[in-house]
């Protein structure tokens, strides 16, 4: 393995992390921005909540695959995604909880639509790459 070559790994998965964030918060504004116009203040803040309710449980668990940990290897990254989705788990419920209980009125619809909204760019992410790191496959047969 060559030395130097996890450090240019963890930046690139870093990059992609910040890229997925981004593009959720970005969507979760639009979405906002046209329910507010289209249907009214309650839609536009639901749909902003449901959008936040995917976001900030994602970057939970995308800050818990990237920070250093104290042992290397596949146990302790398989341990941090481990905690890393029991967290975003609990944020997420926590967060649906709190907005159902304490915040009237609320659109349930929008506040889905930000949520579902948000979690699809998360797919959008597999087809993200690094066009300067790609790996090349020899298909020829010896």
């Amino acid at each position: 393995m060559q030395e130097g070559a996890e450090p240019a790994a963890a930046t690139r998965s870093g990059n992609l992390v910040g890229k997925v964030l981004a593009a959720q918060l970005a969507v979760t504004v639009v979405l906002m921005a046209v329910l507010w116009i289209l249907s009214g203040s309650v839609a536009g803040y639901s749909a902003l909540l449901g959008g936040l309710t995917c976001v900030i449980p994602n970057a939970f668990l995308g800050l818990r695959l990237l920070l250093p940990r104290r042992e290397d290897g596949a146990g302790a990254l398989l341990r941090a995604a481990y905690l890393g989705e029991l967290g975003k788990l609990a944020l997420t419920v926590i967060m649906f909880s709190v907005i159902f209980t304490a915040l009237q009125p609320i659109s349930a619809a929008a506040l889905f639509a930000g949520f579902i909204a948000a979690q699809l760019v998360t797919f959008a992410g597999f087809l993200m790459r690094d066009d300067g790191h790609q790996t090349k496959v020899d298909t020829s047969k010896e």
